[in-house]
């Protein structure tokens, strides 16, 4: 057995030099989840988007809220698409890893990666090492995954099996999009066996980072055509229950916390891991 998984793995490097285009990343993922296809949310860190608009957190998509029966073909949202983790680098784990990751060693952690104390850049570190150490809520496993290897560790565990893929929204543009209108052209639910389901979030930090944790919300993906000829293969989670983040958004859409599903797209860097 050990003898066959290091032939195979002499055989991807042989690949990997001959075609000069498998990343370390990809590597690991042909071996690790060998019939499963990369979500756009892992290949677009391989191969990064040089040019993102910037937008303020009101203005993502994420933080557009509707109920799900309002996710039909015909229906129309403003939407604006964007990435947390945008140029960020997908790092090893032996790198990532040797990187310290909690806030009493911000100061290291921002001399080592070349990062200004007072810029909006160690802010924004600073609130997303805060946001990894806040204890989970009742119920939830959760962690922030530094590496690849990591976030599929994670997802492998909380689910109990290796048999997983994962799914994220898809955009057909490889620079920013505006914020504009979309209409709904078709909808389907994501399969999610078993129940539950692992979010992984993108995170703002120096290189990428993954809020990840265990939900049972359900899933669709959705076709969507923007005003500008954008078109996305959408991801929307609908969360039935009042969980934080979620209950404000029941107020905004005048229904009782828990009363119906509320949903809302995810990013372009958000990823939902399911079993196969």
């Amino acid at each position: 057995m050990a003898r066959s998984l290091a032939a195979l793995l002499l055989l991807l490097v042989a690949a990997a030099r001959a075609s000069h285009a498998a990343s370390p990343a990809e590597m690991y993922w042909k071996i690790a989840l060998p019939t499963s296809p990369m979500p756009g949310a892992i290949r677009d860190l391989i191969n990064p988007v040089r040019s993102v608009g910037s937008s303020s957190q009101e203005d993502t998509v994420g933080s557009v809220f509707f109920l799900e029966k309002d996710l039909f073909p015909g229906s129309k949202m403003t939407l604006h698409f964007t990435r947390a983790t945008a140029g960020a680098a997908l790092l090893p784990r032996g790198r990532a890893d040797s990187i310290p990751f909690r806030s009493s060693k911000l100061p290291e952690i921002l001399s080592q990666l070349s990062v200004p104390a007072d810029s909006p850049s160690a802010d924004a570190m600073r609130s997303t090492l805060a946001e990894c150490e806040a204890a989970p809520l009742a119920g939830e496993a959760k962690r922030c995954a530094t590496s690849l290897e990591s976030m599929v560790e994670f997802a492998a565990s909380s689910l109990g099996t290796r048999d997983v893929h994962a799914v994220s929204t898809e955009v057909d543009r490889a620079g920013p999009t505006p914020r504009q209108a979309y209409r709904v052209e078709a909808v389907k639910p994501v399969p999610v066996s078993g129940g539950d389901m692992v979010a992984c979030h993108g995170m703002a930090y120096a290189y990428a980072v993954f809020g990840c944790h265990t939900t049972t919300a359900a899933a669709y993906t959705a076709t969507l055509a923007g005003a500008d000829g954008t078109r996305a293969e959408a991801l929307a989670a609908c969360h039935a229950d009042a969980a934080p983040g979620v209950a404000e958004a029941y107020e905004r859409l005048g229904v009782a916390p828990g009363s119906v599903p509320v949903c809302h797209f995810l990013p372009q860097d958000d990823m939902l891991w399911v079993r196969n």
